[in-house]
């Protein structure tokens, strides 16, 4: 039995979203391996010294360190960890997580070689992240993408009577979850019978941000902050298209679920989503930060069902390439 240390965000009993350290983490528990997650600190300093700490208790029986990877604050989290493995000689794997990672190895060469050159190997959850890497001189990663237990998703056949929004994510900045409620006002505007749903928790200001530009719109939006796993997948029923907003992506697991559940997903062509996406065989692509683009294509599917089913059909019929029964193999040949 391997030992595996997680490092990452486990901060969903803290109101933020659940993350991979703790789905991964999951499936490969199950799998057989002995799993040890770090940090669930909300302090941005305890979290990284509890990381950091977790490597050195656990740096004569860890077989592998693997590290969620991002661009931002997060990234540095990654590298301090990534060097301590290097000086106990512990195999470290990150996950390259952040869709703005591109921009990062630009933006923090030496320290990117660093973290990467020196990895028992990195992974990708997107060929998107894989290809940039490769461009920019990085050769030891491998795509295995992100998973879901498919048999939770029960696939729908919607109805277009009426304009039924639904956006899934954290409430952050590089997301732009205002455009959503955009969306919405020019929806209504034009005579149109719309609502609009925005499932997720506060990240960085951006929730209130949103609100406060509903209110300043004059639409009503239900908000209903963080929802479980389940809660959200009952409360997806209620609606008939996913909207995806975001200005920078990798591959979202909430577009693959809302895929998964037969949801016609309409989402900004950025980052990794046209490696998933591919525009009017299974979904609709719409240029970053544009209202009239969402609308025009939200309109189209509704004047046109059986092209909206369609899409559905066909996004289903991909994501259960992303079933974990699928993925998990290439988990366990790469860490056994």
């Amino acid at each position: 039995m391997k030992n595996l240390l997680y490092i990452g965000n486990k901060l969903s009993n803290k109101g933020k979203t659940v993350t991979s350290i703790e789905t991964l983490g999951k499936f490969l528990d199950a799998e057989g391996f002995k799993v040890i997650t770090a940090s669930n600190k909300s302090n941005k300093f305890l979290r990284l010294l509890d990381m950091l700490c977790h490597v050195i208790k656990y740096r004569k029986v860890a077989d592998y360190v693997l590290i969620d990877t991002y661009s931002t604050s997060n990234f540095y989290y990654a590298y301090f960890v990534s060097q301590l493995c290097r000086l106990f000689r512990i195999k470290y794997i990150p996950i390259l997580r952040g869709g703005k990672l591109p921009i990062r190895l630009k933006k923090s060469p030496k320290l990117s070689k660093a973290i990467f050159n020196n990895a028992y190997v990195n992974i990708a959850p997107s060929l998107y992240i894989k290809s940039n890497f490769e461009d920019l001189g990085y050769h030891n990663i491998i795509c295995i993408p992100n998973s879901i237990e498919l048999k939770k998703y029960t696939f729908k056949e919607n109805t277009f009577d009426t304009i039924k929004l639904l956006w899934v994510r954290s409430f952050s900045k590089i997301y732009n979850p205002q455009l959503a409620i955009k969306v919405l006002k020019t929806l209504k505007d034009n005579g149109l019978n719309a609502s609009l749903c925005m499932v997720g928790p506060e990240n960085d200001g951006s929730l209130q941000d949103t609100k406060t530009l509903a209110n300043t719109l004059g639409v009503e939006v239900v908000f209903t902050g963080k929802l479980s796993k389940q809660e959200w997948l009952i409360l997806s029923s209620d609606y008939n298209i996913f909207i995806n907003t975001a200005n920078f992506d990798n591959m979202p697991v909430s577009v693959i679920e809302a895929m998964a559940l037969g949801l016609p997903v309409i989402s900004t062509n950025v980052g990794g989503i046209p490696f998933l996406i591919k525009h009017q065989k299974n979904g609709i692509l719409v240029n970053p930060n544009n209202v009239n683009e969402f609308v025009e294509q939200i309109v189209n599917l509704i004047d046109s069902p059986s092209d909206a089913n369609r899409l559905a059909k066909s996004a289903r019929t991909l994501v259960e390439d992303f079933d974990w029964l699928n993925i998990k193999n290439q988990w366990v040949e790469l860490l056994r």
